[in-house]
């Protein structure tokens, strides 16, 4: 094993959900599966009265809910696994500086650390202040930070947080996370473009008549009004997840399959939206209504939401993107809660042919288009919509599916926050967004975040609201999607 990838890992929040539900089970399956956890300690931080003992005992816990049995486990949580006490003051840590150096001599290690602030927002500043006063931002080996979504609030605070964080962190050392882009299949959508011609070749304006992205999610807020009423699904979803995917789909073939090349070409897409005014643009709130037959309570009846509560639950927009390939096809993003199923996918759908010979069709030439989707969640695969001819007489064409699905050909598909904390270790920054990526997505939104919208209703279960304006279609059955909407 290189000391490359000899490290100490350092989870701020390391009692919390993130931790309990994602990180710790991911790093075991690092190392488990993979050469990357030969030498991998945890070190959690967090203001709860625990000491190593106590720590042990809940990572193992939190493994075992993974699904992981005792046998399974055997003696790793107890030789790799530390906990460390942080108050929220200078003194503390500079304990924990000392801390991490005792960890290190103890095992061996060259003194690579991955710092990641699996907290709330609102103490990112003072965390990363207080690791560059203690001398935590470099180490004999290298230092990686790594910070969850959401990365601001807005323009001015995402700026004002880069500031801190180049203040006492170089780029390459940072590491801005999100989850969606350690899909296998977000990842894969790189793969299917620039591998194979023949869909390359139709990625453009003379051959795409509308990309849709769909992020449904069939949950309402999970207890999180806390969060959510200062976040909505404009803050939570759009400005990072569904903008990611776009600009996998939209960005041009890179140079190399380097991370600095590809980080290029996405912040080129955003940069290359035009402005999104309020007409391209529906904001929805869900009401009561029911999910698999069983009632559920409208968004301001959720509790901790205000009774008169103007966030939305639902955004649905159109987008221009001005560049030579896509100049003239729109693109509309969606997301919402409380819609019918959980569904993250991409609809590419294709022009008609320009001339109809099929005059003698029962069915005219009111064809169905060709459409390519791309999932997501649930259902990892592609599936390719195309025109044949069914048995018999008269001629009558009929819409057919050829389907890719990873589950069948690979198996589950790992957890995307394993894949991302796998590059993490190994440096790789290609799934991770730039400083000025970040800043670039929330200056696109940023007057959307500003100005007063109409929130239109919609019933929990549905689509979101059916909201039709000229040749604008965001709501209700103007989707492409697995299944139509009601």
């Amino acid at each position: 094993m290189s000391d490359d990838n000899t490290h100490l890992f350092v989870i701020f929040g390391g009692t919390g959900d993130l931790a309990r539900r994602k990180l710790i089970p991911s790093i075991y399956a690092l190392v488990t599966e993979t050469a990357i956890g030969d030498n991998c300690v945890i070190l959690g931080v967090g203001s709860r009265d625990m000491d190593d003992d106590d720590y042990q005992a809940w990572a193992r816990d939190a493994l075992t809910d993974a699904g992981l049995s005792h046998e399974d486990l055997a003696s790793w949580p107890d030789a790799n696994v530390h906990f460390e006490h942080l108050e929220r003051d200078a003194h503390s840590l500079d304990q924990l500086a000392h801390r991490i150096e005792e960890l290190e001599a103890a095992h061996d290690l060259p003194g690579n650390r991955v710092f990641y602030l699996a907290v709330p927002p609102s103490v990112f500043p003072g965390t990363i202040e207080r690791l560059g006063l203690a001398s935590l931002n470099n180490s004999p080996g290298w230092t990686r930070l790594v910070i969850e979504k959401p990365f601001g609030t807005d323009l001015t605070s995402a700026h004002k947080l880069n500031d801190l964080v180049h203040r006492w962190f170089p780029e390459h050392q940072v590491y801005r996370i999100d989850h969606y882009l350690g899909k296998e299949t977000v990842q894969n959508v790189l793969t299917f473009r620039f591998s194979n011609p023949m869909f390359e070749h139709l990625w453009n304006r003379d051959r795409v008549q509308s990309v849709e992205i769909t992020v449904a999610e069939d949950l309402g807020i999970a207890g999180r009004a806390g969060y959510y009423e200062t976040a909505g699904a404009l803050r939570d979803m759009v400005q990072n997840h569904l903008t990611q995917v776009l600009t996998l789909v939209a960005m041009e073939p890179p140079v190399s399959f380097d991370a600095e090349q590809i980080r290029n070409e996405k912040v080129k897409v955003i940069e290359a939206i035009a402005p999104i005014t309020p007409e391209n643009v529906v904001f929805g709130q869900y009401d009561a209504g029911s999910m698999s037959g069983d009632p559920v309570p409208g968004y301001r009846e959720e509790e901790g939401v205000d009774a008169g509560s103007r966030t939305p639950t639902f955004v649905g927009l159109r987008m221009q993107i001005d560049t030579w390939r896509w100049q003239g096809v729109p693109f509309y993003l969606r997301t919402g809660k409380r819609l019918p199923r959980q569904l993250t996918q991409v609809a590419v759908t294709f022009l008609p042919p320009p001339l109809c010979i099929f005059h003698g069709a029962r069915d005219g030439c009111d064809m169905a288009p060709n459409v390519l989707l791309i999932t997501l969640q649930p259902d990892e695969g592609f599936t390719l919509r195309f025109s044949v001819k069914a048995p018999g007489e008269p001629l009558t064409i009929e819409s057919q599916e050829l389907r890719f699905s990873h589950d069948a050909v690979y198996g589950p598909l790992p957890d995307a926050y394993r894949a991302l904390i796998e590059d993490v270790i190994e440096g790789d920054q290609t799934l991770f967004v730039r400083a000025d990526e970040a800043e670039a997505s929330w200056r696109l939104y940023d007057q959307l975040l500003a100005d007063e919208h109409e929130l239109h209703r919609y019933d929990a279960g549905t689509w979101g609201p059916a909201v039709r304006d000229g040749s604008l279609a965001l709501g209700g059955t103007s989707w492409t999607a697995d299944d139509p909407a009601p």
